[in-house]
């Protein structure tokens, strides 16, 4: 089967100061589309990172638009493996394994469009240091964990408080919870894709 190649990378939208080059973005963008695309050629791909930036452990999410609706998201918080092979893992896991939604199509997946955050490891913060359009949020209580990136309060215009709540909310737990006894740990993305209209919950 083949798939139309990827839309050209349009204008990226960092929270944090640039890591990558334009080229390393667009080299990670188009990983992320092969990965996706091998998985209906039912074939694998090589993951071994063509240079040392991509051979650093590093968290990333990968997300899936399609038609300008989330269609689908997963990811690493913690750097476990190189980025190279998160991105590649992660694109494909998106894609077949969220839960929330079906499956993507092979009709679908030349449409998509993607957006990764590569994040920095998190890190304990006090509720009041939190600061909205730079850090994403990691909430965890009672073994209960919830995760949301740092463009979503923009997107939401969220006040600080709000993106606790729905932090809280996103872990299936009270949303007072950050003030019962939850820890609260913040972490910065570089976050760069395809253009899309979309929401990120």
């Amino acid at each position: 089967m083949s798939l139309r190649p990827p839309s050209p990378l349009a204008e990226s939208v960092p929270t944090s100061p640039g890591e990558f080059s334009p080229e390393e973005r667009e080299l990670l963008v188009r990983l992320a589309h092969q990965s996706i695309e091998s998985a209906f050629e039912q074939r694998e791909i090589s993951v071994d990172p063509p240079g040392p930036h991509f051979a650093e452990p590093r968290g990333v999410f990968t997300t899936l638009y399609l038609q300008g609706a989330l269609r689908g998201c997963v990811g690493y918080v913690l750097p476990t493996s190189s980025l190279y092979r998160a991105v590649a893992e992660t694109a494909r896991a998106a894609a077949l394994e969220d839960g929330r939604f079906y499956p993507v199509s092979a009709e679908e997946a030349p449409d998509l469009k993607i957006e990764l955050s590569v994040l920095s490891i998190p890190k304990p913060i006090d509720a009041d240091e939190l600061e909205i359009g730079r850090h994403g949020l990691l909430i965890t209580l009672a073994g209960r964990r919830g995760l949301l990136l740092p463009q979503v309060p923009i997107e939401h215009n969220w006040d600080r408080v709000t993106f606790l709540e729905q932090t809280c909310h996103k872990a299936g737990l009270p949303r007072d919870a950050w003030q019962k006894g939850a820890q609260i740990e913040a972490f910065t993305a570089e976050v760069f894709g395809e253009k899309s209209d979309s929401n990120r919950l």
